[in-house]
């Protein structure tokens, strides 16, 4: 990992943020992107620089915007010099019942979750070529077990994973492409299942009755890219068993 320049979307908080710091402690330098929240980029750009400095830098931007996807890859190459890892962790969620689905959500959700993560890939493939670097996708294990009331969700990470498993045949040999499938890590921000009994049964389903951490995610980056030279078209699910017994 030592001196790899990896770009990560939605890198400032959360699991990203737990990804960066990983990916930092072993060496690796970061262009975060982030959206809106520029005091959490500012704050760990702050802390993983005063480590080692010079070696974060932000990268601001809407993925829904495509047009602005290649600059994201061109200012990370221009600050650091080469592409080794793109990490896409940015992903919007939140619930669209069949009956309140309106297209501008339909926008939103695929687009964070699966057109910005091809657009990006087209636009880093050639500087990933160079370095025979590696993408890696959060994916999700609602991908194969949907859940209810996030229709579309389910369907744009269902489309993520086949994309990754499509980039990872369309790119080799020289670049590969996995991804993760995280189960309960953290509970979402937006208050979805805040009630105790619907998390304990969320729990209570997973083989090794507990939540993950957001290292759990990170330490699984951090393996795909550093230590993963043969795995490629795969999707690791990180979710203490849950798929199992969904």
């Amino acid at each position: 990992m030592q001196g790899k320049v990896i770009l990560i979307t939605g890198g400032a908080k959360r699991v990203g943020a737990a990804t960066c710091r990983r990916l930092h402690a072993q060496g690796a330098n970061l262009a975060v992107h982030y959206r809106a929240s520029e005091k959490d980029a500012r704050a760990l750009q702050a802390e993983l620089n005063q480590v080692r400095a010079g070696s974060v830098a932000l990268m601001q931007g809407d993925l829904l915007d495509i047009a602005g996807l290649p600059h994201l890859i061109g200012e990370t190459v221009n600050h650091f010099g080469k592409l080794d890892a793109l990490i896409n962790n940015a992903s919007s969620f939140f619930p669209t019942p069949m009956e309140e689905i309106t297209e501008k959500m339909w926008d939103d959700l695929i687009g964070s979750n699966l057109k910005a993560p091809l657009f990006l890939a087209q636009a880093a493939a050639p500087q990933l070529r160079k370095q025979r670097g590696c993408i890696v996708n959060i994916v999700d294990i609602h991908a194969e077990w949907p859940l209810k009331r996030y229709v579309i969700y389910n369907s744009a990470k269902g489309g993520l994973a086949a994309l990754t498993r499509s980039l990872a045949l369309e790119l080799a040999p020289e670049i590969r492409v996995n991804g993760i499938s995280p189960g309960p890590i953290m509970w979402p921000e937006n208050g979805e299942w805040a009630d105790e009994i619907s998390r304990q049964h969320i729990i209570d389903r997973t083989l090794l009755k507990r939540m993950g951490e957001p290292d759990d995610i990170a330490r699984t980056v951090t393996f795909l890219i550093a230590d993963a030279p043969y795995i490629t078209g795969q999707i690791i699910a990180v979710d203490g068993g849950r798929s199992v017994n969904l």
